[in-house]
């Protein structure tokens, strides 16, 4: 396959196994945060990935409130999605690698969705302050438990509240940190 056909073909796989990472990461992450189940996203999003995970769910069960299944399956995605990626390259890594760089992948994830979760939460308070719908229902229980410590640390000026930006700051950071760590580059 030629160089540029290669490329788009990883750029496909990669874009469509992260969307359905976030999902799986938003499923995993909705009881930590207190979402509402009976919420028309929330019910999208545990319906896009029962498939894959009420079958591993019967043979692992919750551990309070982590839901062992969704993490891994959703380890299992980013680690099938690294191995198809490096048969298309011809790459051989080992295990290990891919291990390590699927893990990775996903805390990268995590942060990233937390920080574009603050980021559409902060735009959508400029727009439309105070209107309620079930996506802003969702993105507010995902945000609160991050801004609410830094709330505590930096009071807010004149009715702006400055936490959001220092939250990005943070999570940028740890995103760059830890993704120091993949053994791979993908």
């Amino acid at each position: 396959m030629a160089s540029g056909a290669i490329d788009a073909t990883v750029f496909i796989i990669n874009s469509l196994a992260q969307l359905y990472l976030l999902v799986l990461l938003l499923r995993l992450l909705m009881p930590w945060v207190g979402a509402n189940f009976h919420n028309p996203i929330a019910q999208a999003i545990l319906k896009l990935t029962s498939p894959l995970v009420i079958p591993v769910r019967r043979v692992l069960p919750p551990i309070g409130k982590l839901d062992t299944a969704t993490l891994v399956v959703a380890f299992g995605v980013q680690y099938l999605t690294i191995f198809v990626i490096a048969i298309i390259r011809s790459w051989a890594p080992g295990i290990l690698p891919i291990v390590v760089t699927s893990l990775v992948n996903l805390v990268v994830l995590s942060l990233n969705l937390f920080m574009f979760a603050i980021i559409i939460r902060v735009v959508l308070s400029w727009i439309s302050p105070g209107n309620y719908n079930p996506a802003i229902a969702i993105i507010h229980a995902l945000t609160e438990p991050v801004l609410r410590p830094f709330r505590r640390l930096i009071p807010s000026l004149g009715g702006i509240d400055l936490s959001p930006i220092f939250a990005i700051v943070l999570l940028s950071a740890a995103s760059i940190f830890v993704s120091s760590f993949k053994m791979l580059r993908i």
